[in-house]
């Protein structure tokens, strides 16, 4: 049976007028603002800016007075890992024109330092290589006197069964183009290879380009320290937890102007937890509710796999688990990770919905290693990763800033959140 009445205060003060509904996006959206503003560097590993953040996600638990679960009395749980970053200058110009880095071109992120004038620039048209030896062939001939444009990367991958995100690895030293004419998206990574690659907006290249000069500087640090925040509100029965997790990471800085905010992925699901805090804070529930906010997601969902292979909470002690990543406009409802393995604790958020109408719809979905819910879930701990759909496509990218996040509908998934933590039995 659905335990409605035991949040029945939140329900009040969430939805019941119209101006305390408002506060609740005006509050989540203040912390994306913070979030995502220049101080913090885009959340990476340039500048601290992922640390700035954790020390920002640790004075909003004090202040809420949520209490630390470490074993020394902090918020702290720290690990590390290496990392390649783009602390310095990224420059890339084609036949005088400098290029807009984030907005016309990315540069793979495992590249390395890169410096020269101008060079003639050689293009390469891979569709006309068919056999492998004829590749060897070419990378054999490639010279460092000159910068490449590698045409038909998509078609050449595709023809060699090949995986084009490894594509640049192949490469030797040296200065590379490669033409695209899909969306932008960038990573970070934790290696390097021989080359410097850059991905470039076809629509901003010269039909005939001539003349490149590229600068770029790179830095690989081996022992990136990181950290996870870790905090909890006691209930009733205080050994046993309900758990609200988000990555606060994101991908920083692309050299010393471009910077990626991650308004929507994931200073938005940052928040929401950061507004729920607040909320069990003041309204503590029968189970305790504990709160993770992970860093290292982007690099392959490495703060929580440090947490599952070294839980400050022991992985039994937690009932469930809901992950929220990406929150930034629920228009069209959300979608939930792991709807399909755990039914009865969907047709309970089901439930929950039709009898209150916090958001349009619930779409189900399977399971998924999309984000830090994954590994909990391996592990045995019952699990969903919440992601909301709507918004204007913005990820990966420079233009995922906090003025383009709506949060339409998202204090509707805060209600619904706090109705189906409370009703976790």
């Amino acid at each position: 049976m659905i335990k409605y009445l035991g949040c029945l205060s939140g329900f009040l003060l969430l939805l019941g007028a119209g101006a305390n509904a408002q506060s609740v996006k005006d509050a989540i959206h203040t912390n994306i603002d913070i979030l995502t503003s220049s101080a913090m560097h885009g959340r990476g590993y340039v500048q601290n800016g992922v640390e700035q953040a954790s020390v920002f996600i640790q004075r909003r638990f004090k202040e809420y007075k949520l209490k630390p679960v470490t074993a020394d009395g902090t918020f702290i749980q720290g690990y590390s890992f290496g990392i390649n970053t783009f602390p310095g200058i990224m420059s890339l110009n084609i036949d005088g024109k400098e290029l807009t880095a984030g907005a016309d071109y990315l540069i793979d992120a495992s590249s390395v330092s890169y410096g020269s004038t101008d060079k003639k620039i050689k293009v390469i048209d891979l569709q006309q290589i068919t056999t492998k030896a004829a590749w060897r062939k070419t990378l054999n001939s490639f010279d460092e006197q000159y910068v490449y444009s590698l045409e038909h990367v998509d078609s050449f991958c595709k023809f060699f069964s090949e995986n084009p995100r490894k594509f640049a690895g192949q490469l030797p030293r040296g200065a590379f183009i490669i033409p695209q004419t899909a969306k932008l998206t960038w990573e970070v990574a934790q290696d390097t290879i021989a080359a410097t690659v850059f991905y470039v907006k076809k629509e901003v290249l010269p039909t005939h380009m001539k003349m490149a000069a590229v600068n770029v500087l790179s830095h690989f640090e081996p022992k990136q320290k990181c950290e996870n925040v870790v905090a909890c509100v006691p209930g009733e029965v205080k050994d046993t937890f309900v758990a609200i997790t988000a990555h606060f990471d994101h991908l920083g800085m692309m050299g010393d102007a471009a910077m990626f905010p991650g308004a929507s992925d994931n200073a938005s699901g940052t928040a929401m937890l950061i507004y729920l805090a607040s909320y069990f804070a003041a309204h503590p529930q029968h189970y305790s509710i504990l709160f993770i906010a992970f860093s290292g997601e982007e690099v392959g969902l490495l703060g929580s796999s440090f947490y599952v292979s070294h839980p400050v909470v022991p992985l039994g002690k937690i009932k469930f688990l809901t992950n929220i990543d990406i929150m930034g406009d629920a228009t069209d409802g959300v979608t939930v990770v792991n709807a399909t393995e755990y039914p009865h604790q969907f047709t309970m958020l089901n439930q929950l919905n039709d009898a209150h109408h916090y958001i349009p719809i619930i779409k189900s979905r399977g399971k998924a290693a999309n984000s830090d819910h994954y590994y909990f879930s391996e592990a045995g701990v019952p699990s969903f990763f919440f992601y909301s759909n709507g918004g204007k496509g913005y990820y990966h990218d420079v233009f995922d800033k906090g003025d383009a996040v709506t949060l339409n509908n998202v204090d509707g998934v805060a209600s619904l959140l706090i109705d189906f933590l409370g009703n976790i039995n």
